[in-house]
């Protein structure tokens, strides 16, 4: 598949200093380029903005649906194709429309659920679904999470998850930690489903082949850029597809250590502004006009002592 991420081959060796200019920066949402508070810093949009000046494109690549993105899209004046639903979606953030989406069929689907319930005990198993586009509904069970975010809708039948198509389906173990779960139904899936970590808490089951990787390879045929010609950003494991297929990967310094193990560089903390830190070094901004610049020149006996 054009979009599944091949090994780095100078991962491992010491991390090279990425290329002066980028045409494509291809950041993840949660962890990475928003805040805790899911805000983007004034800093990073003047980042943003700075690299936008010197012809370098923004690209949105998270795990969010289209319809759970649209705020943070709209806050940041964001324009043009993102990547969302894990790289199921395309959506088009200028026209407000959903232009591909792969949903996931509920058999194998169910077959995971069922294998990991008997692999790991179902007593802990808490299950969540989202629906299929354009509604893209969050379903949860009572315990998925100790707190209950305001959009989600709690189901308390498992089997009422699955009533109407699917796009995820996600898992939380409240005996295993995530790469159990996420191994063990990696393990049942076999090629019927893509499985991957993006959240703590929650493993998701996807269609077969969706990762994020594939979802930006389409939106690099449609918009004319290369992996080479991108720099990526993320933070957890779901991210590794992401930046494997970037010609140049950052794991914020909040990321999982599978993530930060495959990245070029790490970088400060989502809290910290990391994406903007590297782009001013990528992208610094021109000096003030007028400004005459200051001259090195050798030392002299008069100058004293260093």
């Amino acid at each position: 598949m054009p979009g599944s991420p091949a090994a780095r081959p100078d991962r491992g060796a010491a991390p090279s200093r990425p290329r002066t200019r980028f045409r494509v920066i291809a950041t993840d949402l949660d962890g990475t380029l928003l805040r805790g508070d899911l805000t983007v810093s004034a800093r990073t949009r003047a980042a943003l903005a700075r690299a936008a000046a010197d012809g370098a494109g923004h690209v949105v690549v998270t795990g969010r649906p289209a319809i759970s993105c649209r705020e943070f899209l709209t806050a940041i004046g964001y324009r043009g194709l993102a990547v969302c639903g894990q790289g199921a979606q395309l959506y088009d953030a200028t026209a407000d429309r959903l232009l591909e989406t792969v949903g996931l069929d509920r058999e194998p689907a169910r077959a995971v659920v069922d294998g990991v319930r008997r692999a790991l005990g179902g007593a802990s198993l808490e299950l969540a679904v989202v629906t299929a586009a354009p509604a893209n509904r969050f379903l949860a069970t009572p315990r998925f999470a100790d707190r209950v975010r305001p959009d989600w809708e709690v189901v308390a039948d498992p089997e009422a998850l699955f009533a109407d198509p699917v796009e995820k389906v996600l898992l939380r173990h409240r005996e295993f930690p995530d790469e159990v779960v996420a191994r063990a139904a990696a393990r049942i899936g076999g090629g019927a489903v893509s499985v991957t970590h993006s959240e703590r808490g929650m493993v998701e089951v996807l269609p077969a082949g969706v990762t994020k990787a594939a979802g930006l390879q389409r939106a690099a045929e449609r918009l004319g850029f290369t992996p080479s010609e991108t720099i990526a950003f993320g933070d957890m494991p779901n991210d590794i597809p992401l930046l494997t297929w970037a010609g140049y990967g950052v794991a914020m310094g909040n990321a999982h250590p599978d993530l930060r193990a495959v990245a070029h560089e790490v970088a400060p903390r989502n809290d910290e502004d990391g994406v903007a830190v590297v782009l001013e070094r990528l992208f610094p901004a021109p000096p003030p006009v007028g400004a005459v610049p200051r001259l090195v020149r050798p030392r002299t006996p008069d100058d004293g002592p260093g």
